[in-house]
């Protein structure tokens, strides 16, 4: 697996680069949340607002412009497809836009643009609003046999920043991809975007279900699903309080992180997650020759390889790597037998990851 990824490392620059002129602009225009921070409010919309209808794309030309879209598959709403209400959204928007998602199962790719900030997908109960599709990364997509690829195999991309979500399925129902499979990959969620947050969301696949790219992410109590590598990319992201079921048949991941620099503060923060499932799982392996990972206060099953972690099959990057666990319990916690090249963090050490400094989260988060 992962033998294409070195190609996707140049897009991620590209995107971080765009990423940062957003951003800032965004920042300037002083339209992101309360104060430049995303509060709980961006992820709710009012009480009845799936009765009512409260978006005015003709308003930006004079009055206050409405926020709120509501999706609906049987047309009762302003838009039957995510896609078609993401692009309502117009280009350089610079207040919170609330996408409210009613029931459904929607079979869509949904791409949030970069010229999108400040967009909210919220549905109506995890279980109930599901944005699903099946691209592999070996899917041919034209006649002269181009294939898809794990960058864009995403049945959501999301590259904007000030993202939320809250109460949705992302999922990628291709059949699931056995150990070793080429071209098997197939992501459910990409995240390329910076200060995104995910709150009580369900991200469904096997093989790199979730693309964690590039930017700082906060996922609260969020289920994450997977068999290989199923959470992987450079991003600096958080997860808090998150369930990570594996759906191994032999053995896999959890984590992969592609840190390649000690310069880059990119990484994978586990606090107060559960690890439940089949199959024999690494913690963690060694994507990036500086690859970054920490489980703190974490619940493990007893699918975690006696030996944690794994060097991606290079053994130089054992000198260079981060892998750590603080105060985690459960039958796969036990440090006894894991690599000697990881480490069992004291609570100074694991400090740096345990709260939402992690991801500098006093200068955009209120919640």
């Amino acid at each position: 697996m992962a033998t294409g990824r070195q190609c996707y490392h140049r897009r991620a620059v590209v995107l971080l680069v765009a990423v940062f002129v957003v951003t800032v602009d965004g920042a300037a225009a002083g339209g992101v949340g309360v104060d430049g921070f995303i509060t709980w409010d961006d992820l709710s919309v009012p009480a009845g607002a799936s009765q009512w209808s409260t978006w005015d794309d003709k308003a930006a030309g004079g009055g206050e412009q409405r926020t709120t879209i509501v999706v609906s598959p049987d047309g009762t709403g302003h838009s039957k497809t995510v896609q078609g209400a993401v692009d309502m959204v117009p280009n350089g928007n610079k207040r919170r836009v609330k996408i409210l998602i009613r029931p459904g199962v929607y079979r869509e790719k949904v791409t949030v643009p970069i010229t999108k900030p400040l967009v909210s997908l919220i549905g109506m109960g995890s279980g109930r609003t599901v944005i699903t599709w099946h691209a592999r990364a070996s899917d041919v997509i034209d006649s002269s046999g181009h294939q898809v690829g794990t960058f864009y195999s995403a049945s959501v991309a999301v590259e904007a920043d000030y993202f939320c979500a809250s109460h949705i399925t992302f999922e990628n129902s291709a059949p699931a991809a056995p150990p070793g499979a080429v071209g098997q990959q197939a992501v459910a969620l990409r995240l390329s975007g910076d200060k995104t947050v995910l709150y009580k969301c369900r991200i469904l696949g096997t093989q790199d279900t979730l693309f964690d790219n590039i930017g700082r992410h906060y996922l609260y109590n969020c289920d994450i699903q997977g068999s290989i590598d199923f959470i992987f990319g450079n991003a600096r992201s958080l997860y808090q309080g998150c369930s990570l079921h594996a759906v191994a048949t032999s053995y896999g991941a959890i984590a992969a992180s592609q840190r390649s620099s000690p310069s880059e503060e990119s990484g994978f923060s586990f606090v107060g997650c559960r690890l439940t499932g089949s199959g024999m799982l690494y913690l963690g392996r060694a994507w990036g020759k500086y690859s970054r990972v920490v489980y703190s206060y974490c619940d493990l099953s007893g699918i975690v390889v006696p030996q944690g972690w794994s060097d991606w099959g290079d053994q130089s990057r054992t000198k260079t790597v981060l892998f750590g666990e603080y105060s985690c319990k459960g039958p796969g916690a036990s440090t006894k037998q894991r690599v000697p090249w990881s480490r069992t963090l004291t609570l100074e050490e694991a400090q740096p990851f345990i709260g939402r400094s992690f991801i500098d989260g006093d200068q955009w988060l209120r919640l």
